[in-house]
């Protein structure tokens, strides 16, 4: 008998994360010592989060293309960019009212500067591609290659410090984005090694979700709510806004920037690996989690529908723009 579990897990948007994060929720949340009762790999299975994140990072850094053509560095270039600057922007306003901690009472409890940079930094790759592929051209595909150093803490480590927030010491900083450099030189030196190593990250989200859920309470992804609902609409219109008009003064049609306002699925895991550099952050790190694991949902289904609208308007002005003539008789 076959049953099509990864099937239905990809029909919910995000699924290969959030499903597996929710499972170690649950278990975090109603069986919280069972790690610490199996012990052994069953215990290394719930808590080996950041182990496992480590090697989905060489995985990631492989796929980054480091001979990429002018073009592809342009578009990724000027997306990337736009992103962490209006990720810095956002940090430096934001961290004047809060600071490290996360707001303790009222409609906005539990956000912090954290959920909100964690939210921005990062794109949904898988969901960029596809919606290029769809109504963009290959090489607008192609510039995700420079967008995958968005991948990690490091880029939120730095919008944090920027922001003049507590900053990391410079090893934690280096170590956070080594990984990623060791998979790009892996790959650029050998294209079997690319391809071995960037076909297993899809592997691992699974399990680095189910132990990064088993940290979780539920009690917090409760308390979520409407605020993780307004978190990944902020990242979907404010972020996707920036990104569009900076991809419009480049040349571009506009799609590409809509394209990356997406919060990617690994972007959850950014809280416990910025608390683990510096403890500063600790209190922020679980509601921040929950926060941007909502936002991952919100824009996985708001920026389809968004870049799928606008690229029809996009294609009715250009026929109105252009209308067919008719042969002479």
């Amino acid at each position: 008998m076959s049953v099509p579990i990864k099937a239905t897990m990809e029909k919910v948007p995000g699924g290969m994360m959030l499903i597996p994060l929710l499972i170690g929720a649950v278990l975090g949340t109603f069986a919280p010592d069972s790690a610490k009762f199996f012990g052994s790999f069953t215990g290394a299975l719930f808590t080996g989060g950041t182990t496992i994140l480590a090697v989905f990072y060489v995985c990631m850094g492989a796929s980054i293309d480091i001979k990429a053509t002018p073009y592809i560095l342009k578009k990724g270039g000027v997306l990337f960019g736009s992103k962490v600057l209006f990720a810095i922007i956002i940090g430096v306003i934001a961290g004047r009212f809060m600071g490290e901690l996360p707001i303790d009472g009222g409609l906005l409890s539990g956000l912090s500067v954290l959920a909100i940079l964690a939210a921005l930094n990062d794109t949904n790759g898988g969901m960029y591609m596809a919606l290029m592929g769809q109504y963009g051209k290959p090489k607008d595909v192609a510039a995700y290659s420079v967008m995958t150093l968005e991948s990690g803490p490091f880029l939120t480590m730095v919008t944090l410090g920027v922001a003049g927030l507590s900053a990391f010491p410079w090893q934690a900083l280096v170590g956070a984005i080594i990984p990623l450099l060791l998979g790009a030189i892996l790959g650029a030196l050998d294209p079997a090694m690319r391809k071995f190593l960037s076909s297993a990250a899809p592997v691992l989200i699974p399990f680095f979700a189910l132990a990064l859920g088993f940290g979780l309470n539920l009690g917090q992804v409760l308390n979520a709510g409407l605020l993780g609902v307004g978190l990944g609409l902020f990242v979907l219109i404010a972020g996707g806004a920036v990104l569009f008009f900076a991809d419009k003064l480049t040349g571009g049609s506009g799609v590409a920037g809509l394209a990356a306002a997406t919060t990617a699925g690994n972007a959850a895991t950014v809280p416990m690996l910025v608390a683990a550099a510096n403890p500063a952050y600790a209190p922020a790190a679980g509601p921040a989690t929950v926060l941007v694991a909502a936002s991952v949902v919100v824009t996985a289904i708001g920026c389809p529908l968004m870049v799928a609208w606008y690229a029809k308007r996009l294609k009715a002005k250009q026929t109105v723009e252009t209308p067919e003539v008719s042969p002479a008789v």
